[in-house]
């Protein structure tokens, strides 16, 4: 597989209704989950999908004239690189300026503190 890449939104949505479903994962049940919602034709989903085939998201099977879909990435595994990109584009992978900005003029709960420290704690270890 090459190596991953960003995905489109459009790409992502549809990442989205596969991770939510058991596979395999159709053309059609994309449509009752997202295309009609978006206002898709049913050609618009079927390229993303084979968009996605190509870029390595995801395998795909004919059964008949149906088409089967199922994914090669995890949704961690693309959130760990959407998040590494999103660290270093705009907070240069500095935790503190993320959590700084995350909470600018918001004063995070108790808990919330609680729950970072616990989890600093732990990382340390």
């Amino acid at each position: 597989m090459n190596k991953l890449k960003k995905l489109p939104d459009a790409e992502f949505e549809i990442m989205r209704v596969v991770w939510a479903n058991e596979p395999p994962i159709s053309t059609a049940m994309i449509m009752e989950q997202l295309g009609n919602e978006r206002q898709w034709k049913a050609p618009t989903v079927i390229f993303l999908m084979l968009r996605l085939v190509e870029r390595g998201y995801l395998r795909t099977e004919k059964e008949g004239k149906e088409r089967s879909y199922f994914p090669l990435v995890g949704k961690e595994e693309y959130l760990e690189l959407e998040t590494e990109h999103f660290m270093k584009q705009y907070h240069e992978n500095s935790f503190l300026s993320f959590v700084n900005t995350l909470y600018n003029g918001k004063q995070p709960s108790e808990q919330e503190l609680d729950d970072l420290l616990q989890w600093a704690k732990e990382r340390r270890r």
